[in-house]
């Protein structure tokens, strides 16, 4: 243990650890420069990501309209399906033949007209022309069939309105 101390106080010993501290005090010089040359790159980088601007607030505005849209989207999509359950109630389906009621009308004037849903309900109109009046003539139709009497011209619009073209839906 004496002899530590000894050298301890020698002055090679003092000069070495002076050495030590210069090296240190250089390398922390060193490190210092460079922190500070990485701390303005990165202010640099951040102000242009950011627009000159806080980007912490800019992605908190973007976080908020993205729930924005997502909630929005989310709504849409709700109202979407619901037009579509709506849909299957609207007419979707028509068939129309043109006859003549009477033989001595000619132009085939008189109709029958069959407007119908999804399901094959709706209505028939029955336009009939004579020379001296109109009539119009409307039949309830449930599953593609009427409780009332059809004509055939009414069971053929029918059967032209049930193998229509439905409207497409996606």
């Amino acid at each position: 243990m004496d002899s530590v101390m000894e050298i301890i106080r020698t002055d090679n010993f003092l000069l070495v650890l002076l050495g030590i501290m210069v090296v240190l005090l250089i390398a922390f010089i060193v490190l210092l420069a460079k922190f500070s040359s990485l701390s303005k790159k990165y202010k640099n980088f951040m102000v242009k990501l950011g627009d000159g601007k806080n980007l912490e607030e800019d992605l908190e505005t973007y976080m908020y309209r993205v729930d924005k849209v997502e909630k929005e989207n989310a709504k849409i999509s709700n109202q979407i399906e619901n037009l579509g359950h709506n849909l299957e109630k609207c007419i979707q389906k028509m068939g129309m033949v043109r006859y003549n009621a009477f033989k001595d009308v000619g132009s085939d004037l008189s109709f029958s007209l069959a407007l119908l849903d999804e399901n094959n309900n709706g209505v028939v109109l029955n336009g009939i022309y004579a020379r001296e009046t109109s009539n119009i003539y409307a039949k309830p139709i449930k599953n593609g069939k009427s409780t009332y009497a059809i004509s055939e011209e009414e069971a053929e619009a029918i059967q032209k309105a049930m193998t229509s073209k439905e409207i497409q839906k996606d």
